[in-house]
C-alpha cells in the first residue's frame, strides 16, 4: 500500500467523522424544534383553606388561615403534628406572587426558645415594630442577590406560640400579609 493511499485514507476518516457529527448535530436540532413543550408552570396549587381545616378538625387547635391578595397563590401547605424539632405542632403555608415573589407563614405551638433562635440564626433584630407593635422585624446583615428567603422575616408571639412571615416578597407585601394574619389572630386566638 502507497503513501498516497493511506493519507487518503486518514483524510477520509477525518471527513466520516466530521459529517456523522454534523449529521448528529442536525438531527438533535430537528428534535428539539419538533417536540412540544409545556412552558407553563408545573407547580400544582395548593388549597390551602382546605388543608387547615382538615388539621383543625383533626386537632381542634388554633390554625391561622391567612387572607391573600388577588395574584396570589398557594404552592405548598403542610400540618406537622409532634415535629422533633422542639415545638409541639406546626402549621406552614407558602404562597407565590403574581412578580413570582414568595411568602412564607409558620406557625408554632408551644414554641422551644432554641428553635426560635435557629430560625433567626444570621439575622438581625431591628428594634423595629410593626403593626402595632405586634411583629418584630429581623433582617439579615448581608445583602443576597437574589435574595434569599429568610433575608427579611418579621416574628411574633401569642404566648407560647409563634408566627415567622418571611420570603423574597418586597417589605410592604411582606407587611400587608402580616396585617391579614394579624386580623386573622383576633379571631383564632380569644
Amino acid at each position: 500500500m502507497s503513501d498516497a493511499a493511506a493519507k487518503r485514507r486518514a483524510r477520509q476518516t477525518v471527513i466520516n467523522l466530521a459529517l456523522s457529527l454534523a449529521a448528529t448535530i442536525g438531527v438533535m436540532i430537528v428534535m428539539v424544534l419538533v417536540v412540544p413543550r409545556d412552558d407553563s408552570s408545573q407547580i400544582q396549587r395548593i388549597d390551602f383553606k382546605q388543608v387547615a381545616a382538615e388539621a383543625a378538625e383533626a386537632t381542634q387547635m388554633p390554625i391561622l388561615v391567612p387572607e391573600i391578595e388577588q395574584g396570589w397563590w398557594s404552592n405548598s401547605a403542610r400540618w406537622t403534628a409532634k415535629p422533633k424539632d422542639g415545638t409541639d405542632a406546626s402549621w406552614y403555608v407558602g404562597f407565590v406572587g403574581p412578580k413570582n415573589s414568595y411568602i412564607g407563614f409558620t406557625q408554632t405551638y408551644n414554641t422551644n426558645p432554641t428553635w426560635l433562635a435557629l430560625q433567626l440564626t444570621g439575622l438581625e433584630d431591628t428594634g423595629k415594630t410593626l403593626l402595632n407593635g405586634e411583629w418584630s422585624v429581623w433582617v439579615s446583615p448581608e445583602k443576597h442577590v437574589p435574595a434569599k428567603t429568610k433575608d427579611y422575616m418579621l416574628v411574633s408571639s401569642l404566648g407560647k406560640d409563634t408566627l415567622l412571615v418571611y420570603g423574597t416578597a418586597d417589605e410592604a407585601e411582606m407587611t400587608t400579609f402580616a396585617a391579614g394574619v394579624s386580623s386573622q389572630v383576633r379571631k383564632v386566638y380569644p
